[in-house]
């Protein structure tokens, strides 16, 4: 039985991932603020990803009882600058963004490490946005003038970066990392304003989760496909 972890677990997406995960007979550690937020066939387990004490615990947990973890999605994030123009952010909105969405990561995915090694193959699943794409944003796409959130936007584009360097450096581990983005998805954080559900949002980070041996490494996209850079 593979062993799962999944951050941001308490409330949308993650939620939704965490459950979805648990269907398919994994384990799996729903990281979140309070117990009785966790999704029901997972197994809660505090973890503020911006707190090194409780990432090292959560480490420590998985660790003790299993000796490894097979899948580990990022998925905690917090958005500051909804509905801002980026003339109006200040870098208190980025550092309060990156916090979560880009130190956090680093400090689960570094404390993990030691165990998705231990897994043989193990899975890394980063969840990003569209949105984070320099192409589309250069290239002028719809979606990506509609929202430019400058610490949001700016945090999952450094996310993606994460992403490429994890991989590279993990190639031929065993260890697959990629990046997937849900769509825009009617959550807490867009204000419940997506057109698609947080379940159907958890279904590419399912998928890129229980990838098989064969499967890509380094990767962008979305259920539809790849996204550029």
């Amino acid at each position: 039985m593979k062993i799962a972890l999944v951050t941001g677990a308490g409330r949308g997406i993650g939620r939704e991932t965490a459950r979805q995960l648990a269907e398919r007979e994994m384990i799996v550690f729903a990281g979140v603020r309070e117990e009785n937020h966790a999704p029901e066939g997972t197994r809660p387990i505090l973890l503020d990803v911006t707190d090194p004490a409780a990432v090292a615990s959560a480490a420590k947990i998985v660790g003790e009882e299993f000796g490894r973890l097979d899948v580990l999605v990022n998925n905690a994030a917090t958005c500051g600058d909804f509905g801002m123009t980026p003339a109006e952010v200040t870098a208190k909105h980025m550092r309060a963004t990156y916090e979560v969405g880009v130190f956090g990561v680093v400090t689960v995915t570094h404390a993990m490490i030691p165990l998705l090694r231990a897994a043989g193959e193990a899975r890394i699943v980063n969840m990003t946005t569209r949105l984070a794409s320099i192409s589309l944003t250069s290239a002028g796409d719809d979606l990506n003038v509609a929202w430019p959130m400058l610490a949001y936007n700016s945090a999952k584009s450094a996310l993606n970066a994460l992403t490429v360097l994890y991989a590279n450096e993990l190639r031929g581990s065993g260890i697959l990392v990629n990046a997937v983005d849900p769509g825009h998805c009617a959550t807490d954080l867009t204000g419940h304003t997506g057109s698609r559900t947080a379940a159907e949002g958890a279904a590419v980070a399912v998928r890129m989760a229980t990838l098989g041996g064969d499967g890509p490494t380094g990767t962008f996209s979305s259920q539809e496909g790849p996204i550029p850079w």
